[in-house]
C-alpha cells in the first residue's frame, strides 16, 4: 500500500522504464488479523541513539500496497506519481544461461525487503537449474505494461497490488488463473478469505496473494512516552495536540508521513477514512471527496502541516527516525526491516482507518503466448506458499496472506504482525475495481494543495471530486 520494503541477493533490476503517474494500491476485503487494544510494542536489538541532527533530505523511495503502494511504498506503494513519457519496456538485464528458460518478473519491491525476496527466488533457481528468474522494477508499472504486453515484450509475472487487477484484466494484460487450473478449492486451502476476495474480480481468480498490508504509527519508544500517544485510533484531535506539545517540549517533530505534502493518496488514507470517508471512490464510481468527513480530514491536514517537517518522503522519514529528529513514522510493514536495522526501540500504534492492500502475483498474457505460463504458475505458487511467506515474514515482518503462515507461532508473536494486523483489522479494503485507478492522482494532488496552502480544503476537495468523476465517466 508500501509498501508497500526488502531487497535481495542476485538478479539484476532492469533498465529503461516509463516515467509517469503510477496509481497505486488496492482491493477488497479487510485484512483478518487480531487487533490488540492500543499500541503493540517491540524491543529489537538496541535502543536507537537520538540525535538533533536533521536527517538529510533524500529522494523519496518506498513501496507500499503498495499500495502500488505509493511513491512507492509499500507499497507498494499506491500513490500516484506524475508525468508520463513514452519509452517501452525495460530491457532484459541478464543473458539467459544456456539451456535455461528465463522467467521475467516485474515488481515493486525495494531495499532490505527485496534482499530477502531475492534469496527465496535464488533458492527456487537452485532447485530448478533449468529456470532463470530475472527481477525488474519499472518506475511506472501500469504504463510500462500497457506498452510492453501488446508488443509481446512484457514480463511473465507481475508482482503488484490488487487494486490494479480490474484495469489490467480489462486490458487483457493478465490471465484468469482458472484457465491454468487454479480453482476456489485450491485458494481456500491456502489463503485467507480477505486475500482471496482481493484477487477475485467478476467471479474469476486473477492472482495469487502474497501479503496483506496497512500502515500505522511506528514510534521510537525512547523518544515518545505514552503521554504523546493518542487515546485511541480515531483521536485525531489528540494526535494534533500531541504533535504540537511534543514540538514545544522537545523541539522535534512527532510524526513523519511520506504522504504529507506529497502526491500520495495511499499514505493519507487513514486520515480521510478515520474521519468517516467510506472510500475515495466506490465500485460504482461514486466519489466522496466533498463530504463533511472529507472536508474535516483536509482541514486536519492543513493544521498538521504547521507542526511537521517541511518535506516528507520514505527516505527522509527513515533517516529522521534513525537520527531522532522525529518521534514517529506513519508507515507499513515494508519499513520494519530498515527500522530494526537502525536498532530503533519501537512500538506500533494503529491510527485511523488505513487502506488494506494485498500484494499479489499475476501471470501476464505474454507468458501464455510464450508457453511459459505453467512455469510461471509454479513459481508464483512457490513464492506465495506458506513456507516461503513464513520465511519472509520473519525477516521482513510482513503479514502473510496464507493461513498456515499467519497462524504459525513464530509469525503470530511478531510485534509487526500484531501491530499492523490491528491496523488492518479496522481498515478499508482496496478494491480491484477499475474505478480504483481514478482516485490516486486527484486525491494526492488535492491533499498536497491543502498541505501547502495552495488551496482551501473546500476548493481542493471540490477539485478532487470533479477529477474522479471525470475519470470515472471516461471509463464508462
Amino acid at each position: 500500500m508500501r509498501t508497500m520494503k526488502p531487497a535481495f541477493y542476485s538478479l539484476f533490476i532492469a533498465g529503461t522504464m516509463i516515467l509517469a503517474a503510477c496509481g497505486g494500491a488496492a482491493s477488497p476485503t479487510a485484512a483478518p488479523t487480531s487487533a490488540p487494544a492500543a499500541a503493540a510494542s517491540d524491543t529489537p536489538a538496541a535502543a536507537a541513539a537520538a540525535t538533533d541532527t536533521p536527517a538529510a533530505a533524500v529522494a523519496a523511495s518506498d513501496t507500499p500496497a503498495a499500495a502500488a503502494t505509493a511513491t512507492t511504498a509499500a507499497t507498494n506503494t499506491p500513490a500516484a506519481a506524475a508525468a508520463a513519457t513514452a519509452s517501452p519496456t525495460p530491457e532484459p538485464t541478464s543473458t539467459t544461461r544456456p539451456g535455461a528458460t528465463k522467467i521475467t518478473i516485474w515488481h515493486q519491491w525495494d531495499g532490505a525487503y527485496l534482499t530477502a525476496i531475492k534469496a527465496v527466488f535464488a533458492d527456487y533457481e537452485k532447485a530448478h537449474p533449468n529456470i532463470q528468474i530475472d527481477l525488474s522494477k519499472p518506475n511506472d508499472v501500469q504504463n510500462a505494461l500497457n506498452v510492453a504486453i501488446p508488443a509481446g515484450q512484457g514480463p511473465d509475472i507481475i508482482g503488484w497490488a490488487n487494486d490494479s487487477i480490474g484495469s489490467q484484466a480489462l486490458k487483457g494484460n493478465i490471465v484468469d488463473l482458472g484457465s491454468l487450473g487454479v480453482d476456489e478449492a485450491y485458494m481456500k486451502s491456502i489463503y485467507e478469505p480477505a486475500a482471496i476476495a482481493g484477487v477475485t474480480w467478476k467471479g474469476k481468480i486473477w492472482a495469487l496473494p502474497e501479503t496483506e498490508e496497512a500502515i500505522a504509527l511506528v514510534y521510537n519508544k525512547d523518544l515518545v512516552p505514552d503521554k504523546y500517544l493518542p487515546k485511541d485510533r480515531n483521536d485525531f484531535a489528540g494526535l494534533l495536540q500531541d504533535a504540537t506539545q511534543f514540538q514545544k517540549d522537545t523541539g522535534k517533530v512527532l510524526v513523519c508521513n511520506q504522504g504529507f505534502g506529497a502526491n500520495d493518496a495511499y499514505h493519507v488514507a487513514p486520515i480521510y477514512f478515520g474521519f468517516g470517508v467510506p472510500e475515495y471512490v466506490d465500485e460504482n464510481g461514486q466519489a466522496y471527496m466533498t463530504t463533511t468527513a472529507a472536508l474535516k480530514a483536509a482541514q486536519w491536514l492543513a493544521d498538521m502541516s504547521k507542526v511537521s517537517l517541511s518535506e516528507n518522503s520514505y527516505d527522509i522519514c527513515n533517516a529522521a527516525l534513525k537520527e531522532g529528529k522525529v518521534g514517529m513514522w506513519w508507515t507499513g510493514p515494508w519499513a520494519i526491516a530498515a527500522i530494526e536495522q537502525n536498532k530503533i526501540n519501537y512500538g506500533i500504534f494503529p491510527m485511523g482507518k488505513p487502506f488494506v492492500g494485498i500484494k499479489t502475483m499475476m501471470i501476464s498474457r505474454n507468458a501464455v503466448d510464450r508457453g511459459t505460463d505453467k512455469i510461471a504458475l509454479d513459481i508464483i505458487k512457490y513464492y506465495t506458499s506458506a513456507e516461503v511467506q513464513k520465511k519472509l515474514a520473519l525477516v521482513n515482518k510482513t503479514i502473510p496472506a496464507q493461513t498456515a503462515a499467519l497462524q504459525d507461532p513464530e509469525v503470530a508473536k511478531l510485534t509487526a504482525v500484531v501491530g499492523f494486523g490491528a491496523a488492518a483489522s479496522q481498515g478499508v479494503p482496496m478494491s480491484p475495481s477499475p474505478f480504483s485507478s481514478a482516485q490516486w492522482d486527484p486525491v494526492g494532488k488535492a491533499s498536497t494543495a491543502v498541505w501547502t496552502g495552495a488551496q482551501t480544503p473546500a476548493d481542493a476537495m471540490a477539485g478532487a471530486q470533479k477529477a474522479i468523476e471525470d475519470a470515472v465517466a471516461n471509463m464508462q
